[in-house]
């Protein structure tokens, strides 16, 4: 009986429908820690004797790989795959396969919402009712606003749309996105350095560089215009955590929003503790609809994979 190793919190903890058809179809689970990030240790002991791999966003070493013994395919229910040694894993001749899309609405609703709510300022003006006082801040509106979105996939482009609906002027830069992925008068396409440069706000949408370098970095954040607003839902990895705590400290970023940590729960570093960012959980994929999408992608990936491995 072909086993699966499932590993994303949103499914591991209970049974999610598209666990169900797994079952259904004759599948073995094996779900090493329900509702939470695997360690290394975990894998290595759960790995071996696995035909496929329902993947979440948790560290896989080489070493992981290596003890995996049966594995045919590792079925992402995302599209970040960065989490994973690709190479090795061609290297053995296990697919990886992605749900490419399924969380965008999600996700760019998240963005969304920070990017809002740090150009309005909510937060600090909650907090302040909260403490008893009326704090009153002037906010700024997103129509005719200038927005950085970089990275043009499935995420960035729907949150690009979603700020061209509600009239902002919008600059992307992603070197691989083909040039039609958006037609609107409001969209150009840039560089980086262009799409970060006199911009109210900065949303990030792309995957790590393959230098493993930040693409906010020290340099980029210090040409900032005063008072951007920088919202990550990607990876933490995309900005220089000192520099941006300097940039915040000099009043260069006003808010930096980040729903993406080093760690999961992450240590609460002078920069996650200042008082103008933002943090949620990881939450930007988290929704009803979002994780059935890529549940379900993830589980067709795997099925299909398997079944014609064992045609």
């Amino acid at each position: 009986m072909p086993t699966i190793l499932v590993t994303p919190r949103s499914l591991s903890k209970g049974r999610h429908p598209a666990i169900e058809r797994l079952i259904d179809l004759g599948f073995e689970i094996q779900c090493p820690t329900p509702g939470e990030i695997p360690s290394e240790a975990a894998l290595l002991a759960a790995v071996p004797h696995c035909d496929g791999w329902l993947a979440g966003i948790e560290q896989v070493s080489e070493n992981v790989i290596a003890a995996a013994d049966r594995l045919k395919v590792i079925s992402r229910n995302g599209s970040g795959v960065d989490n994973l040694p690709l190479a090795h894993l061609e290297d053995r001749g296990i697919m990886v396969c992605r749900a490419d899309g399924a969380n965008a609405q999600g996700v760019a609703e998240l963005a969304l919402s920070l990017t809002l709510t740090a150009l309005r300022q909510i937060v600090w003006i909650h907090t302040g009712m909260r403490q008893g006082a009326w704090p009153r801040r002037v906010g700024r509106e997103i129509r005719g606003s200038r927005i950085g979105v970089i990275g043009l996939g499935a995420i960035g482009v729907t949150y690009a749309q979603a700020c061209l609906a509600l009239g902002a002027h919008v600059f992307g830069h992603d070197p691989y996105a083909p040039d039609d992925r958006i037609s609107h008068p409001h969209f150009t396409r840039t560089t980086l350095d262009e799409a970060v440069s006199e911009i109210d706000a900065i949303s990030l949408h792309a995957p790590m560089p393959d230098d493993g370098q930040p693409l906010l970095s020290a340099a980029r954040l210090s040409r900032l215009s005063p008072a951007t607003v920088v919202i990550n839902t990607a990876r933490a990895g995309l900005i220089d955590q000192e520099a941006m705590l300097g940039a915040l400290e000099v009043g260069r970023v006003a808010c930096y929003a980040a729903d993406v940590f080093e760690a999961e729960p992450p240590e609460m570093t002078p920069l996650l503790q200042h008082e103008n960012t933002i943090l949620t959980s990881h939450i930007g994929g988290f929704t009803g609809p979002s994780v059935d999408r890529a549940a379900n992608a993830a589980v067709d990936n795997l099925v299909r994979i398997l079944r014609a491995d064992a045609a």
